[in-house]
């Protein structure tokens, strides 16, 4: 498996990706492109590299961080689906759109920040799906911008922001969407947009409630 997420990778980022993967498993931040914008990971099971994520970026606490699978195998360690969940991700996984469900009762991690829901997400960009694989635990997938400042679409920028305090920026030039993911709650009745994203607002209402009219 970890060779197939090897090989999946363009020309010329494999060292970058193996030397990433190693500094997530040591409790590192490392900024990554994704198919939307850089993401700034850590291990969602290393507390203390979760705390440097919130500290790293100024971001509040009370806020959880969403996650990034490499497949759909490893998503019922972590959150709870529901046939709405399993449509959508059957419709827009990999891609942009992060979907908010109830955590599994056995999933423990600062992500939460207390809470009992998860947003989670596979991206649609070779990069960070290998990092998952290679370390074998789910990302943290917050955007690699400080707290409510612009994100960042290159590793330049994400060097602007954050400097230093990320122990290794990947460069694989720009991120091709350039928007951040549509986050769904799938959790209320009816499920809500929580955020609007790359994928348009009417489309992903249009397929929800076309999939309810047909349960």
């Amino acid at each position: 498996m970890n060779n197939l997420a090897l090989e999946q990778l363009p020309d010329g980022l494999r060292d970058q990706v193996e030397r990433a993967a190693a500094i997530l498993r040591e409790g590192g931040l490392v900024a990554y492109p994704t198919d939307t914008v850089y993401g700034l990971g850590a291990d969602v099971y290393h507390d203390e590299a979760v705390k440097k994520v919130f500290t790293v970026k100024q971001r509040p606490l009370g806020l959880p961080l969403p996650v990034l699978l490499s497949d759909r195998g490893q998503l019922h360690h972590i959150a709870i689906s529901t046939p709405l969940a399993e449509k959508l991700m059957s419709r827009y996984w990999p891609g942009g759109l992060t979907i908010i469900m109830y955590k599994s009762e056995t999933f423990k991690s600062i992500v939460l920040a207390g809470g009992v829901k998860i947003g989670v997400r596979i991206p649609d960009h070779p990069v960070p799906r290998a990092l998952s694989l290679l370390t074998g635990r789910p990302l943290v997938g917050t955007s690699a911008n400080l707290h409510d400042a612009i994100t960042a679409l290159t590793a330049d920028e994400v060097r602007r922001q954050l400097g230093d305090s990320v122990d290794f920026i990947l460069d694989a030039g720009d991120c091709p969407g350039g928007i951040e993911s549509t986050i769904v709650d799938v959790t209320l009745d009816p499920p809500r947009i929580l955020r609007s994203g790359i994928i348009p607002d009417h489309e992903i209402e249009a397929f929800w409630q076309n999939s309810i009219g047909q349960a």
